[in-house]
């Protein structure tokens, strides 16, 4: 089939707009966060997996056994992944929580020497120091109290959960994305459900009409659908383009918290938001003109 590069590169922005505003809508669910991400990951998956049966395409069992250990402990990340950021949302704003979240390729950069054994810049050192001055003053740790401190250390350990996503990823071979995809949002709900049960059996849970509609948008439309748009607009994209639109998820939850939630993150959380972001895309720039 002929690919359509334009095409492509909407459904790409599409998925990455879609991504960018999941906080918006967790903010109006009624429901704690780990049932919030169980239901993502199998309503998710689910639907990827209908979407791959009706193109006519089969789960190629032997890729996904060759790699299941990898699959099942990404999947256990993503899920992770899931809670901390939900609960992050809701214990500081959408704009931090965001922000830490993406403290996750500075991360994985300080971490490469260790786990995927390969040196670190000279060049990318000072985007590291400039995210970590960029994560202190988003924090607020100067003016702002203990809930948004909490807020930013669960916004930072979904960056670790994040991280361990991305090296996961990294050593799987011989796989498609889609079939990934369904195993990691499968393996996701499965991490979660134990949780989810210790957590709130025989507690009280008010079920409402509202969450449940924003739980099946964010299953349908925010995962299932935004994956299949993410995997079938990467087709002809060049590495730095995905790389540097990935980054627009960021633009658009700050501006949907600000806009729509009327929240401030002031000054000098602006400049630290400038700062990560900046950092982060940056470092991309610099590992594709490395590789090119």
């Amino acid at each position: 089939m002929r690919r359509n590069p334009a095409s492509e590169r909407l459904q790409f922005i599409t998925a990455v707009v879609l991504y960018g505003t999941i906080g918006l809508f967790l903010r109006s669910v009624h429901l704690p966060s780990e049932i919030v991400a169980l239901c993502r990951g199998v309503i998710g998956s689910g639907f990827i997996y209908l979407y791959q049966r009706i193109r006519g395409k089969r789960l190629d069992r032997a890729a996904v056994k060759n790699n299941l250990g990898w699959l099942l402990l990404s999947g256990a990340c993503l899920g992770l992944n899931w809670i901390f950021l939900f609960m992050a949302y809701l214990h500081t704003t959408v704009a931090i929580a965001s922000l830490c979240n993406y403290m996750a390729p500075i991360i994985v950069i300080l971490l490469a020497p260790f786990a995927l054994h390969e040196k670190i810049e000279r060049r990318k050192i000072p985007c590291v120091a400039a995210a970590f001055v960029g994560i202190v003053l988003v924090s607020g740790v100067f003016g702002r109290g203990l809930g948004s401190l909490s807020g930013v250390a669960m916004g930072l350990a979904a960056a670790a959960c994040f991280v361990g996503i991305i090296l996961c990823n990294r050593k799987l071979r011989d796989i498609e994305a889609m079939d990934r995809v369904i195993i990691q949002l499968a393996a996701s709900a499965a991490t979660v459900l134990p949780y989810v049960l210790v957590r709130n059996v025989g507690a009280p849970i008010t079920v409402d009409t509202q969450s449940v509609l924003i739980i099946l948008l964010l299953g349908f439309v925010h995962t299932g659908l935004a994956y299949c748009f993410w995997f079938s607009g990467m087709g002809s994209l060049p590495v730095q383009t995905i790389a540097i639109l990935g980054y627009l998820e960021l633009v658009v939850s700050v501006l949907c918290s600000v806009i729509f939630l009327h929240e401030s993150m002031g000054a000098a959380g602006w400049i630290g938001a400038v700062l990560i972001l900046g950092a982060a895309v940056v470092s991309e720039t610099i590992g594709e003109k490395k590789s090119a």
